[in-house]
C-alpha cells in the first residue's frame, strides 16, 4: 500500500531538480533477543573510491573526489553474532581541519528506507560548517540501497501497484485494494524472505554502534532527521553511555502507534496545505489558483480529487494521473516550502487536464526516476515499518477509523487512513507498539520541532524530549514551514546546532527560533517555551 514516506527536506529539494528537468527491540517478532554483549568490536574500515549510486539507491552521478566509500560487515541476526553477515555501505567526506578534528558525525536522513549514500553528497553543502571539524558520514541502513536491500516487485509491477485506487469506495474496489497489498507482501517474502525478519530499527541501531567502533570513535556523534530521530532514540536507549553530541530534527513521536502516527500526518499535511493556500491568497493576482480564501483553494483541491477519482487525466507517457497519484504528489510538494511553486503550477495544470507535474512529484516520492526505474525506498519503508510495528489492522478496524481521519484532513484523511492496512498481511511479526527511547545517562540531545512540519508534527518533539528522560532531551522550536528545520537555512537554528556540535554549548531548553521577514537574513531566538 503506498503511503506517505518520511522524507527529509533535503531529499525533497533533490527531487525538485529532477522535476524541473521533466516538466523519511529486534527487527522482527520471530527473532531471538540478542545476547548481552552481542555488539562486539568492529574491524576498521577500508575506505576507497565511490561508485555511482545503484538503482536501488535512486541512481545518480558518482560522488566527487572528496568522497570515500567503505563496507562494514555486521551480523544478519544479533542473536547469532558469529553467524551470517550482511554488508552495510558507508560514505564519508573527511573534515577540512584535520588538526582540530572532533571525530565523525553520522547522519541518517530518514525514510525509513532513504539511502545515505545518495543523500549525503547531494545535501552536504547544507552541512558545510560542520565539515570543518567533523568527517561527514552516512550509510545505507540494512534493507536499504546497497546494504542487503529489500526487493519486492519489479518496475512494471510497481507501476501497476502505485496506479491502484488507494481510497476505495466500493466493495469491488476494496477487494482490489486488499488483494494488491497481499500480492505486494508475497513478492517481498519471495524475493527478500531472509532479510525481512532482521530489518527493524533496533537492529539498525546496533549496526550504528558497530559503525561507531569501526570509525574509531569513542562516542557516536549523530544527526538524525525524520525517521532518523526514531533510530537515534532507539540507539540512545540501547547505548546511552555511547552517545556523544546528537541532534534530532523533524522528530517522530515515539509515543504514537502506527495509526496514531498516520493520523498525526493527516493533520500535519492538512495544516501545511492550509499554510500553502494562505500564502497563495496573500500573493493576490500572482497566485495561479482560483479562490479568494484558503478554504476556497482547499475546496478546489478536493473537487479535483473527486474528478480524478471518476476520470483520471493525462500523466506521463501512457500513465494517467489518478486521485491517489495526485494526492501523493501534493504531499511531496508540502515537504519543503521551496516546492510550493511547483505545487501551485501542478494544481493549475491539472485543472486544465494536464497531470504531468503532479505525477512527477508523486514519482519522486515513490522513488521512480525518469527511466521508469524504482529505488527500493518503498520496499524498505514497508519492510522496516512492518518489522517495527506490532499493529495488524483488519479491514473492519480500518473502515471504523476512517471518519476520524477524514475529520482530521479532508484532503489526506482517506489516503492515510486506508494505509493502516499496509502491514496487515505482512509475513513477519512486528516488534513493538511504540519504541522505547528512554536514555538515562545519555549526553544531552538537541531535539528540534518545526511548528509547520507536515510529516512529523511539532508535538512529536515535545513527546521525544519527555521520553528521552530528564536531563537528556533539550527542545528547540522553529516556527517555520516544511519538513525539518536545520536545512531550512534558518540562521537561528543553524547557529544553535552548530554551537552544540562544534563547541559543546547546549542551547537553552525552550529556545524558540522565528524566521525573520524574507527581506532579511537573520532569525530571532528567545529562550522561552513555545
Amino acid at each position: 500500500m503506498p503511503k506517505i514516506v518520511l522524507r527529509t527536506a533535503a531529499a525533497a529539494t533533490l527531487a525538485a531538480a529532477l522535476l524541473t528537468t521533466s516538466a523519511c527491540s529486534d527487527g522482527g517478532g520471530t527473532e531471538k533477543k540478542p545476547r548481552a554483549g552481542g555488539t562486539k568490536d568492529a574491524k576498521p574500515l577500508k575506505w576507497g573510491e565511490c561508485s555511482a549510486p545503484t538503482a536501488a539507491e535512486g541512481g545518480g552521478q558518482t560522488p566527487g573526489k572528496d568522497w570515500q566509500c567503505a563496507t562494514l560487515d555486521v551480523p544478519l541476526d544479533y542473536a547469532d553474532p558469529g553467524g551470517e553477515t550482511i554488508p552495510i555501505a558507508l560514505i564519508r567526506a573527511r573534515a577540512r581541519d584535520q588538526k582540530n578534528r572532533l571525530g565523525s558525525l553520522v547522519f541518517n536522513f530518514g525514510g525509513p528506507g532513504g539511502s545515505g549514500i545518495t543523500t549525503l553528497p547531494g545535501a552536504a553543502q547544507e552541512y558545510a560548517a560542520l565539515r570543518d571539524r567533523y568527517d561527514l558520514v552516512s550509510f545505507d541502513p540494512r534493507g536499504v540501497g546497497r546494504s542487503a536491500p529489500v526487493r519486492c516487485e519489479d518496475d512494471r509491477q510497481l507501476d501497476a501497484y502505485y496506479a491502484q485506487d488507494n481510497t476505495p469506495a466500493t466493495a469491488q474496489q476494496e477487494k482490489a485494494f486488499v488483494d494488491g497489498i497481499k500480492k505486494y507482501g508475497k513478492a517481498c517474502e519471495t524475493n527478500s524472505g531472509k532479510i525481512l525478519p532482521h530489518v527493524g530499527t533496533e537492529n539498525a541501531a546496533r549496526d550504528m554502534d558497530r559503525i561507531r567502533q569501526a570509525l574509531g570513535d569513542e562516542k557516536l556523534n549523530y544527526f538524525g532527521i525524520s525517521y532518523g530521530t526514531e533510530l537515534g532514540g532507539v540507539y540512545a536507549h540501547l547505548f546511552p553511555k555511547n552517545v556523544g553530541r546528537a541532534v534530532f530534527d523533524a522528530v517522530v513521536d515515539p509515543t504514537a502507534d502506527s495509526a496514531q502516527g498516520a493520523l498525526g500526518q493527516a493533520k500535519g499535511f492538512q495544516l501545511a496545505l492550509g499554510n500553502f493556500a494562505q500564502d497563495c491568497v496573500n500573493r493576490g493576482d500572482e497566485c495561479r489558483l482560483q479562490g479568494s480564501t484558503p478554504k476556497e483553494i482547499e475546496a478546489n483541491v478536493i473537487a479535483l480529487q473527486k474528478r480524478l477519482a471518476a476520470k483520471p487525466i493525462a500523466g506521463i507517457g501512457d500513465r494517467v494521473l489518478t486521485e491517489s497519484a495526485a494526492t501523493n504528489g501534493i504531499a511531496q510538494a508540502l515537504y519543503s516550502k521551496e516546492l510550493w511553486p511547483l505545487l501551485e503550477q501542478g494544481l493549475d495544470e491539472a485543472e486544465g487536464g494536464q497531470g504531468q507535474l503532479l505525477m512527477a512529484l508523486s514519482d519522486a516520492l515513490n522513488g521512480r526516476d525518469q527511466q521508469g526505474r524504482y529505488s527500493n525506498i518503498g520496499a524498505a519503508n514497508t519492510a522496516i515499518n512492518c518489522a517495527d510495528s506490532k499493529e495488524r489492522y483488519t479491514l473492519a478496524q480500518t473502515k471504523a477509523r476512517l471518519p476520524e481521519f477524514r475529520a482530521a484532513s479532508p484532503v489526506f484523511g482517506d489516503f492515510l487512513g486506508w494505509a493502516m492496512l499496509s502491514c496487515t498481511d505482512w509475513p513477519v511479526a512486528g516488534a513493538w507498539q511504540t519504541p522505547d527511547v528512554s536514555a538515562p545517562g545519555s549526553a544531552p540531545i538537541v531535539v528540534i520541532g518545526n511548528t509547520g512540519d507536515p510529516a512529523t508534527p511539532y508535538e512529536g518533539a515535545q513527546k521525544m524530549v519527555e521520553r528521552l528522560g530528564k536531563g537528556v532531551g533539550v527542545e528547540l522550536t522553529y516556527k517555520g514551514e516544511g519538513h525539518g528545520a536545520y536545512n531550512s537555512g534558518d540562521t537561528c537554528v543553524q547557529q544553535a546546532v552548530n554551537s552544540y556540535l562544534l563547541d559543546g554549548k547546549v542551547p537553552a531548553a525552550g529556545t524558540v527560533c522565528t524566521p525573520a521577514p524574507a527581506a532579511t537574513s537573520t532569525s530571532t531566538a528567545s529562550p522561552t517555551a513555545a
